[in-house]
């Protein structure tokens, strides 16, 4: 055997490890799952991800091909949260509600933490159809847009483990929410309109609001939404005063509850 020869053989013993190592691993990452799960405990430790960082960089200090290993683990980390997130989501999550009420924040939260994929539907259709939404409202007509949306909604039906963030317009066409309810919990966002002038206040991407930054404003067309909101929505969450992951875990609890599977 030449020495070429015995570095292979013991590369391909190293891929035995590691693969068995991760295999491993994702049982272990199942079974805390469970043990969260029947012992009633958080779903989300975010503590526990930045002690393995720690861990991390203390083993790495002084070692070679750093960036390479962290890489690794990245994936790993990555790939563990997609695992916890089909466990506890075998459908998608629609997130609903006015402008404002954090549907991107939150968005952006469950793909952080369970690595999930984000679809804003607003800025798919715009870069389908090559322009903004205004230009499309203008050159096609609302209707035409509409539909835009009804057919994503029943292209995200062959998926799972998606967030959908729906533009404001979507729940208020019916056959969108019977599209949006045959493969996903629609998650209602709220917020008081006083909550929302002071998110939005120095947000100048919104037409709608941009010359009717007041509370009055923005009470009367949440009044003209609220019905067919509520009437979308499978669980309802007010997000006035309480951090992204206070919101996070209230959404996976009352999503859990809902599911039969917490009592």
């Amino acid at each position: 055997m030449t020495q070429l020869d015995l570095l292979r053989e013991n590369l391909a013993q190293c891929d035995e490890i590691i693969l068995d190592a991760l295999l491993m691993r994702n049982r272990i990452v199942e079974d805390i799952m469970s043990y969260k799960e029947s012992n009633d405990l958080p779903i989300l430790q975010p503590e526990q991800e930045a002690k393995q960082q720690k861990w991390l960089q203390g083993r790495l200090d002084g070692k070679r091909h750093v960036s390479e290993v962290q890489s690794v683990f990245q994936s790993i980390n990555k790939n563990s949260k997609r695992i916890q997130a089909r466990r506890l989501f075998h459908y998608n999550l629609v997130l609903i509600g006015f402008m404002g009420v954090g549907k991107t924040t939150m968005s952006d939260y469950f793909n952080t933490m369970f690595a999930m994929d984000v679809i804003e539907m607003d800025q798919i259709i715009a870069r389908r159809e090559g322009m903004s939404i205004p230009d499309i409202f203008e050159v096609h007509g609302e209707e035409y847009f509409r539909n835009c949306e009804t057919e994503l909604l029943i292209e995200m039906q062959s998926r799972s483990n998606v967030v959908i963030s729906c533009g404001g317009g979507v729940p208020m066409r019916e056959r969108n929410v019977t599209e949006m309810k045959k493969n996903g919990r629609v998650i209602l966002l709220t917020a008081e309109p006083e909550t929302i002038l002071e998110r939005v206040r120095d947000d100048h991407s919104r037409p709608l609001l941009e010359d009717n930054k007041n509370v009055a404003f923005i009470r009367a067309l949440m009044d003209k939404r609220r019905d067919k909101y509520e009437a979308a929505a499978d669980i309802i969450i007010k997000t006035d005063g309480k951090s992204i992951q206070q919101i996070g875990e209230e959404i996976i609890l009352q999503l859990r509850i809902m599911d039969g599977l917490r009592a």
